[in-house]
């Protein structure tokens, strides 16, 4: 696909610019203008872990952005795809994604697209494979679960980083030891422990209005349950958002009964190889994703 390197919109001439030289205070400017909740230090995260295109007019204003995330040689996630309000009935949109798509390599894509962007994403060949469920509110005190036998929580460190990148490849489907080095450094983190071997782990670190739990990866709800739970009674009565594909059963139940009950949903959509495991064909003690690291980062 060739994206030309500017496009008259609305009259005016926007052009392409590096996110990385963009202002962070003007980004943050662009995602409140659409109503999402991003601070400027959640952009500037995003930054150091991706890469990305805004859309400039001609005095220099951002009026539109662009991300993308790779993750090993083979995928990437693509999210902070946002146009202001004015343009998105001219296409700016397409016209973005389309820089992306000639920067990002012929990499296998996902994404998790709002109700708005599923249509753009339909037209570039993307398909639909499940929902994305944000769950989130002012949290209460979590109800008591039953403890196993052999198993203990404990506080991560940078030395368990390979461990936890292991169970998140087998979750997530590439390799994103890179991203959960950074996630470490500014996150609480809660390991299930079994025989001396993690076997589920939890990041929760501040987003938007409080604070956001992810990535969670554990092989079955008890476990995904205890390693959220810690975060739940620390921060009860204040904001915590959760992102999950989890629909029923004692993990979505565990949610709404900590006062985060969902809230919307979105669609993750894929284009190359499908991007998750289809369901029935996942191994019994294999890891899965339990919460999002975030829409844009998967």
């Amino acid at each position: 696909m060739v994206a030309g390197g500017s496009r008259v919109v609305d009259s005016f001439e926007m052009r392409i610019g590096d996110i990385n030289n963009a202002d962070i205070e003007q980004l943050h400017g662009l995602s409140l203008a659409v109503g999402w909740p991003h601070r400027a230090e959640d952009w500037q995260l995003a930054r150091e872990v991706g890469n990305g295109i805004v859309a400039l007019d001609g005095i220099g204003r951002i009026q539109g952005s662009a991300m993308w995330f790779p993750y090993g040689s083979d995928f990437a996630t693509i999210g902070l795809v946002i146009t202001t309000p004015r343009l998105q009935a001219y296409g700016a949109g397409k016209w973005l994604m389309g820089h992306v798509l000639d920067r990002v390599g012929g990499r296998n894509l996902g994404l998790n697209a709002t109700r708005a962007a599923r249509r753009l994403y339909r037209s570039l060949n993307f398909s639909a494979e499940a929902l994305v469920f944000q769950c989130q509110g002012e949290s209460t005190l979590p109800p008591d679960v039953e403890s196993s036998s052999g198993r203990v929580l404990r506080a991560l460190a940078q030395t368990d980083l390979q461990a936890i990148a292991e169970l998140d490849r087998v979750a997530f489907g590439a390799d994103r030891e890179m991203l959960l080095a950074r996630l470490l450094g500014c996150s609480e983190s809660v390991g299930l422990i079994r025989d001396g071997r993690i076997e589920a782990f939890s990041l929760c670190r501040r987003f938007g209005r409080g604070r956001v739990i992810g990535p969670v990866v554990a092989a079955n709800d008890a476990d995904a349950i205890a390693v959220v739970r810690p975060y739940v009674a620390k921060h009860a009565g204040s904001f915590l958002r959760l992102d999950t594909r989890e629909q029923g059963g004692a993990f979505s139940e565990f949610l709404s009964r900590c006062g985060l009950p969902v809230y919307d949903t979105v669609t993750t959509m894929s284009r190359g190889h499908p991007w998750l495991t289809a369901p029935g064909r996942q191994a019994p003690r294999e890891p899965r994703t339990y919460a999002l690291v975030g829409h844009a980062l998967g």
